[in-house]
């Protein structure tokens, strides 16, 4: 560990093998101006963490992450009370700007388990170093003294606030008291449920996001966009547009033509009167039927079964799905002769701050981009199109903007979760199943290499996104790819979540020029609820219970265990009116395990509404139980979207939803009237947990379904 004095900040910085070149153009002091005084050292780990205790006795930790609405921001800070021994209303955690170097990276539900460690020695090496201070200053020995509520105190009653000895403590090189984290047994506030450090902040409007913004005195600015999916403008009349009042300017981009203007309704109104003729896109030719009949024939064909076998095979398809976040896309930009500046939303804010300075054709070190909250993502923020086009904006219209996409922009021009088709076939003899077989084929983005996409955005490879753990057959061995190979090698026969025998399978790829893009749980979100699915039927070819079932062929003690636990507290088996009826499932991935646990009234098959939904995870160590429940909540409501409801269609290039009108995700009447979480105990390292509920909750819906209406379900949403 290294320490800086700035000031009269104490700055502590992770960990060792550090350098001061590091920390230019990545850290702010607490009031927010850039100074390269304030930060003398800066580690170079992943994280490059750096905790500052300021003279008013607040702790400040700028996090390296995103706040979306997951609360992470949360999560860091009860890791930093803990082992600063703070009170937790003295911990802020703002968010970081985009950085040289280091780990920036929000998504494979990741933050919390990456973050663990680093933080929490962060936190204990500053408590070291302030009692140590506190122990010279009072002449006392240091292991006397004790810690609490921001404050060092003494045996005989003194007592002084961590901000008092902050420019004693930064002199400190070797603490005389341990800087080890503390075990499990003595957290206080890790595991314990705790309401967000925003939450006042957010019910009272107080909280800020990209549109509240009036940094540069942006102006107002939104992009007329083609009919068809890749359009390109032929030619403009903007006459009109110009000489209504309150309009700056009108620029043409890439992606359409954009109004500078006084206000957004001045802008859309100078938009609707843009006169523009477009050349079609790429798919103007092609809909749904026929996206869905080129991946059944990419589908690579499954081996031959074992002989003597039966065989439960099926076919499975699913929608393309938009993110569809709360708050739209919004970026603020100004961008000025040899130099510009960024304010949006970003997953990813180091590969934007070199996107969008490539595309300005400035240095990286010209390209500041400040990172803000986001209303909701679910992956969408992941890619940085808005940004990218805000910069494009402002230089050419060569005034500060601040542009929205509207609800219609995204849904119909963003990205989307690929649609994808499974074909599966479980091999069963004498009882049980010795052969699993899935293969699977999914929309590629292949088209971006080939530079037909103008919209700036990460290969989820390249940054961290890991591929499903114990998925039951291998197609999911190209998840998570943003280009897909054409086939994934089999998987070994002791892999998978459950003890199906052999399993084997393969993936292939369409080409299709539709801008893509990383939706919540990925690949596991169809790959995982195909497979339950087959479970379920396979148990009734068994003619067998499919939680039984699952119990007897589940690899894993953890997982078994939480299908124990949301079949005890969901009464698996209760007797049920017709046309209602349970359905359940499970999941494993990012060292963490859920099982869901559904019941359904689908008295009425076209207007089915999930009456109650119980779920159970395993995550490790449970920083914020009930950040966790939220999580889990979540997702629920995202299975009860894409299975029953949620789906968009593709009608001559383009995109026939515009809105929640028409893109009918889950709404309050269509949540469970019944939801609780389960959370079990494990003093492990944390796990994922932002993603892990989807598939399990899809699965679940699905069988729910199935065993309400004697169906087999095979297009999701139901209502395509």
């Amino acid at each position: 560990m290294v320490y800086s004095l700035a000031a009269t900040t104490l700055t502590v910085a992770a960990p060792l093998g550090c350098d001061s070149a590091s920390a230019e153009g990545s850290e702010r002091t607490v009031d927010g101006d850039r100074r390269s005084s304030d930060v003398l050292v800066t580690g170079t780990d992943a994280e490059m963490l750096v905790l500052e205790v300021t003279p008013a006795n607040k702790v400040v930790v700028r996090l390296p992450r995103v706040e979306v609405g997951q609360g992470v921001t949360t999560a860091v800070a009860m890791l930093i009370a803990e082992e600063l021994d703070a009170r937790l209303a003295d911990v802020d955690i703002p968010l970081a700007d985009a950085r040289n170097e280091g780990n920036q990276f929000t998504g494979g539900s990741s933050s919390v388990s990456s973050l663990y460690g680093p933080a929490r020695k962060l936190a204990a090496t500053a408590r070291a170093k302030l009692v140590t201070a506190a122990a010279r200053r009072w002449h006392v020995p240091a292991r006397t003294l004790r810690t609490r509520g921001t404050r060092v105190f003494a045996p005989d009653g003194r007592s002084a606030t961590f901000g008092s000895l902050t420019r004693s403590a930064a002199r400190i090189t070797r603490p005389t008291v341990p800087t080890d984290p503390k075990p499990a047994s003595k957290h206080r506030v890790i595991g314990r449920p705790t309401t967000r450090i925003d939450a006042r902040e957010l019910i009272t409007g107080k909280a800020k996001y990209t549109g509240d913004l009036t940094a540069a005195g942006a102006e107002p600015t939104v992009v007329a966009r083609p009919p068809t999916i890749g359009g390109k403008v032929l030619s403009v009349d903007s006459a009109a547009a110009r000489a209504m009042p309150g309009v700056h300017a009108v620029v043409q981009i890439d992606g359409g033509v954009a109004v500078v203007a006084e206000t957004f309704h001045h802008a859309f109104q100078a938009r609707d009167a843009l006169r523009i003729k477009w050349a079609p896109g790429p798919l103007a030719n092609l809909s749904d039927s026929g996206i869905r009949s080129r991946l059944r024939a990419a589908v690579p064909k499954l081996g031959d079964p074992p002989r003597g076998s039966a065989q439960t095979e099926a076919e499975f398809e699913f929608a393309f799905v938009s993110h569809a976040p709360m708050e739209v896309l919004t970026a603020v930009a100004d961008v000025r002769a040899g130099r510009a500046e960024i304010w949006f939303s970003s997953q990813t804010p180091t590969s934007a701050r070199e996107d969008i300075a490539a595309r300005l054709g400035l240095p990286v070190s010209k390209v500041q981009v400040h990172v803000v909250r986001g209303g909701g993502s679910f992956g969408r923020r992941l890619n940085h199109d808005a940004a990218i086009e805000a910069a494009l904006i402002s230089k050419k219209a060569r005034r500060p903007v601040k542009l929205m996409w509207s609800r219609e922009d995204d849904i119909r021009h963003g990205r989307m979760r690929p649609a994808s088709h499974h074909r599966i076939r479980a091999s069963h003899a004498r009882g049980r199943v010795v052969a699993f077989a899935h293969a699977t084929a999914s929309v590629s983005e292949f088209f971006e290499e080939r530079g037909l996409s103008t919209q700036g955005g990460v290969n989820p490879t390249q940054v961290g996104l890991r591929s499903p753990q114990g998925g039951v057959g291998p197609a999911q061995g190209a998840a998570r790819s943003a280009v897909r190979a054409p086939a994934a090698a089999p998987l070994p026969s002791d892999s998978g979540l459950y003890n199906f025998g052999r399993l084997s399978g393969n993936s292939g790829s369409v080409d299709l020029a539709i801008p893509l893009g990383a939706w919540r749980s990925v690949d596991s979100g169809t790959v995982r609820t195909a497979e339950e699915i087959v479970v379920d039927e396979v148990a009734r070819s068994l003619g067998k219970d499919p939680v039984a079932l699952r119990r007897t062929t589940l690899r894993s003690k953890t997982v078994r265990a939480v299908l124990d636990k949301v079949a005890t507290v969901g009464k698996w088996g209760r007797t049920m009116p017709r046309g209602h009826a349970q359905g359940v499932a499970v999941h494993e991935e990012y060292d963490s395990c859920v099982a869901c646990l559904v019941e359904i009234d689908a008295v009425d098959p076209k207007n089915p509404r999930v009456t109650k939904v119980v779920m159970a995870a395993d995550v490790g160590t449970a920083v914020n139980p009930r950040g966790l429940e939220a999580q889990l909540m979540g997702t629920a409501v995202d299975g009860i979207s894409t299975i029953l409801r949620a789906g968009l269609h593709i009608d001559r290039g383009a995109v026939r939803e515009s809105s929640f009108a028409d893109f009918h995700y889950a709404r309050q009447r269509h949540a469970p009237q019944h939801f609780e979480a389960h959370i079990m105990p494990s003093r492990r390292a944390p796990g994922g947990a932002g993603e892990l509920g989807v598939p399990a909750a899809s699965g679940a819906v699905a069988n729910a379904y199935a065993r309400a209406t004697g169906t087999k379900p095979r297009r999701f949403p139901l209502n395509f």
